[in-house]
């Protein structure tokens, strides 16, 4: 199958947002319990906030199919943070996280900012390693009452 790399349309917000609910719950118990899982995806947002981030000045980067239904994306705040990478769970290991990643240093480059950082799950951080960010701490916290933890990371952009 091919992917094409494209940016946010108004109309993608609800597979957006599918998108991210599929891939919490269905690759997230690969490293999460339960209550974990339920804690990580009830905080995630639905389509109309997707709406608002970008018409704030986010960008969200879009993986499409052959068919233009979004399959990933990355959202990228204007500071350089990457708050989001998701591909759905039928569109792992294709090299779509890669794919959104190089798009998000473009981006981040365009607007003068000298590196990107983010908060990776314990299942994104391989991908972001694999192009060269580094870890700078494990964060552990409570979402709802319920631990969990992921991976400060940051790349410095040259």
């Amino acid at each position: 199958m091919a992917y094409a790399i494209r940016p946010f349309r108004d109309d993608d917000a609800e597979a957006v947002a599918d998108v991210c609910a599929a891939a919490i719950e269905a690759i997230g118990p690969r490293a999460y319990s339960k209550k974990q899982v339920a804690a990580w995806r009830a905080r995630h947002p639905g389509a109309q906030r997707y709406r608002d981030l970008a018409a704030e000045g986010a960008e969200i980067i879009v993986a499409v199919d052959d068919a233009g239904n979004p399959v990933a994306y990355a959202l990228l705040e204007r500071d350089g943070h990457l708050d989001h990478l998701y591909s759905h769970p039928d569109h792992t290991r294709q090299g779509l996280a890669d794919q959104l990643l190089a798009e998000a240093e473009v981006l981040a480059r365009k607007w003068g900012e000298e590196r990107l950082y983010t908060e990776a799950s314990e299942l994104a951080r391989p991908a972001f390693e694999r192009v060269g960010y580094a870890v700078t701490h494990k964060r552990e916290f409570e979402i709802d009452g319920v631990a969990i933890h992921n991976w400060a990371m940051e790349k410095a952009l040259d």
